[in-house]
C-alpha cells in the first residue's frame, strides 16, 4: 500500500506542477496567423502635363509643358513664352503697311542689334521725329535713350573717353618717379619734382 501512496503522491505533484507552470509555457507559445494580399502589378498614377496648342502662325508665342511624378505626389504645369522680337517685327510691318515708315523703323530700332546696324550703316535710327544728322545729334546728347545692350554705343563711348584723356604720365612713369623720390628721401637728399 505504501507503493500506491507514493505513486498517487507523485502523480498529484506532477499534476499540480503541470497546472502551475503550464500557463507560463503556453503564454509564451502563441500562434498567430496573418494573411495579406500584395498586389504587384498595379502601377502608380502618372502626372500628365497639359497640352498647350499654339496653331496660329500669327501668334508670337511658343508653349512649354512638363510634369514630375513620384510615388506620393505628381505635379504638372504648362506656360506660354512670348517672343518679343517676333512681336516687334509684326508691329513694324503693320505700321509700314499703314504708311508710317518712320514709326516702323523706330519700332525696329528698339532692338539693340538693329540700332547698332543702323548706326554702322550711317542711317541713324529716328529720334523723337528727327531723322538723319539731326537724329544723330539728339542720340549723342541723350545716350540714356539708346537701347540697352548696344555694342556700338559702348565702343563709341570708349573712343570718346580715350580722346578726352589728358596727356600725362603713364602708370609706369608715375611708379618710377615715386621710387626715385623715395630713394632721394631715404638718402637725405631733398629733391623737388614738378
Amino acid at each position: 500500500m505504501k507503493l500506491f501512496t507514493y505513486f498517487y503522491l507523485t502523480l498529484a505533484i506532477i499534476f499540480v506542477a503541470t497546472i502551475l507552470f503550464s500557463t507560463k509555457i503556453m503564454a509564451a507559445d502563441t500562434n498567430t496567423t496573418v494573411s495579406s494580399t500584395v498586389v504587384t502589378d498595379k502601377a502608380p498614377p502618372t502626372a500628365n502635363s497639359p497640352s498647350i496648342v499654339v496653331n496660329n502662325s500669327d501668334v508670337c508665342k511658343t508653349a512649354a509643358a512638363g510634369a514630375v511624378q513620384t510615388q506620393i505626389l505628381g505635379i504638372s504645369s504648362g506656360i506660354t513664352i512670348t517672343d518679343e522680337n517676333c512681336e516687334r517685327i509684326k508691329l513694324s510691318r503693320s505700321l509700314y503697311s499703314m504708311g508710317m515708315k518712320v514709326a516702323a523703323v523706330s519700332t525696329l530700332c528698339a532692338d539693340p542689334r538693329v540700332w547698332d546696324a543702323m548706326y554702322m550703316a550711317g542711317t541713324v535710327c529716328p529720334y523723337m521725329g528727327s531723322i538723319g544728322d539731326e537724329a544723330r545729334e539728339k542720340w549723342e546728347t541723350n545716350v540714356d535713350m539708346i537701347p540697352d545692350g548696344s555694342e556700338v554705343y559702348k565702343k563709341v563711348e570708349m573712343v570718346k573717353q580715350e580722346a578726352n584723356k589728358k596727356p600725362g604720365l603713364t602708370d609706369g612713369q608715375k611708379l618710377f618717379k615715386f621710387i626715385i623720390a623715395g630713394m632721394a628721401m631715404h638718402s637725405g637728399i631733398v629733391a623737388f619734382f614738378p
